[in-house]
């Protein structure tokens, strides 16, 4: 470079030209660069469809677990009967049995945000039909078995429209971080809807807890009609309904781990979760609390459940998750049988904690795991499987738990429960090894 070109250089500006561009800022380091990401933990939540999803559902989901506590408290006080809280938790689960599979093909050819809607303001109705009998005084068992049932059938399409929807909400990169953070919500609302539930129950009545879960899917609605949704194309039904039914089935069948997650999630759903369907008498009998107690441990069991969703929603990307799997379906069966078998009320919550946490574990890997492997044609159908795996079986661990509660007693039953859930839980891991090696 000449003199000449360096004194040109750094002549004066004239001041009529424009100023000239500040010198750019020197490269941060990754230590001092901003952070403006969510923590890993709440990663997923930077989609404002399920910042939308999530504020109405943790108002509706506490309005539907204040609904449960007081309806099986209803029960029990109307019946005094626990073949009868197995006989409304058969109801309300048997329409999965019969539609769920029907209700996969349908979310697989419809608008899954709309269909949620419909769902939704279905449930709504049916709180308020709940809450205006209970208001009158008219409430009888059979009312709260047919009511249990629709909502059992609002739920058939419910639920595999929700499962399938989060890939829509979130696409596949932060879609194990959303399940497990719908699942904290779900049992954040379990922590807040119980407790308050138990409180009301206590002091207004049952009629008012049906009343608010009724105004609580207000809040969901609105979300869902809140959302930007990106229209997805929707394959013609080219093929009959029942032929898709068959594909689904044989698609699942011909894949070992999905096939062996379904089996582990229909083993702990009918001989697992059974004892809560007689959690209401086992309060009474066993514990020797009242309804405010019964509301208190339904919460402590949210909070089990919301920590096991936080562990997973932090870790459950780094991979091991069927390592997770295989020692929650060691420990949950475990502390059943503890439960069943003490009578302090104390201990009774930390054990409840501990079955909170690894149901959670268990059913949000196992929803993960099956929503990561399977393709988007088939995703309702196989969501629709596992909703039917869930719910659908559900209903004969209630009914019997129930009948065998009566005639042999609480403890010996939960026990039993607990022993065949261990027993089968070992033989599906034994016959698909690999459940314990997957990422």
């Amino acid at each position: 470079m000449t003199t000449e070109t360096v004194r040109e250089e750094r002549a004066p500006r004239d001041p009529l030209d424009p100023p000239a561009p500040a010198p750019a800022p020197p490269a941060l380091t990754a230590a001092q660069a901003p952070r403006t990401r969510l923590p890993e933990t709440f990663r997923s939540l930077r989609h404002r469809n399920l910042q939308l999803y999530f504020g109405g559902q943790i108002v509706s989901v506490a309005g539907t677990w204040m609904q449960v506590i007081a309806q099986g408290w209803l029960v029990y006080r109307i019946s005094h009967s626990e073949w009868t809280l197995g006989l409304v938790g058969f109801a309300s689960a048997i329409p999965a049995l019969l539609v769920s599979p029907w209700g996969g093909v349908v979310v697989d050819r419809v608008s899954k945000r709309n269909l949620l809607v419909i769902c939704q303001a279905s449930a709504m109705l049916l709180a308020f039909i709940q809450a205006a009998l209970s208001f009158s005084r008219q409430t009888q068992v059979w009312h709260i078995v047919l009511l249990a049932a629709a909502l059992g059938l609002v739920t058939a399409f419910e639920a595999p429209a929700r499962q399938a929807f989060t890939v829509e909400m979130v696409g596949r990169e932060d879609l194990t971080n959303a399940i497990a953070l719908n699942s904290m919500m779900f049992n954040g609302a379990r922590i807040i809807g119980p407790a308050i539930g138990g409180l009301l129950l206590a002091t207004v009545g049952d009629g008012w807890c049906f009343f608010i879960n009724g105004l609580s899917f207000l809040a969901v609605i609105g979300g869902l009609l809140a959302m930007r949704v990106t229209p997805r194309a929707i394959p013609p039904a080219i093929k009959s309904p029942w032929h898709e039914l068959a594909s689904g089935l044989r698609y699942v069948y011909s894949q070992p781990e999905q096939f062996g997650l379904l089996l582990l999630a229909l083993i702990y759903s009918v001989f697992g979760l059974a004892y809560s369907a007689i959690l209401p008498a086992f309060v009474d009998r066993v514990l020797h609390a009242d309804a405010a107690a019964f509301g208190v441990l339904n919460a402590v069991t949210g909070l089990g459940a919301f920590t096991g969703a936080l562990l997973v929603a932090r870790y459950g990307s780094q991979g091991q998750r069927g390592r997770w799997l295989f020692i929650t379906c060691l420990i949950f069966p475990l502390a059943l049988a503890a439960f069943a078998y003490t009578s302090d009320y104390a201990l009774s919550l930390v054990l409840t904690y501990i079955l909170g946490l690894t149901f959670m574990v268990q059913f949000t890997v196992m929803n993960t795991l099956l929503q990561m492997q399977v393709s988007d044609a088939m995703r309702g159908r196989v969501m629709a499987l596992y909703v039917l795996t869930f719910f659908g079986f559900l209903p004969f661990g209630n009914l019997a738990i129930g009948t065998l509660a009566e005639a042999w007693g609480l403890s010996l039953t939960i026990a039993l429960s607990s022993a065949v859930s261990l027993v089968l839980a070992g033989v599906v891991f034994l016959v698909v090894p690999r459940l314990r090696r997957l990422p």
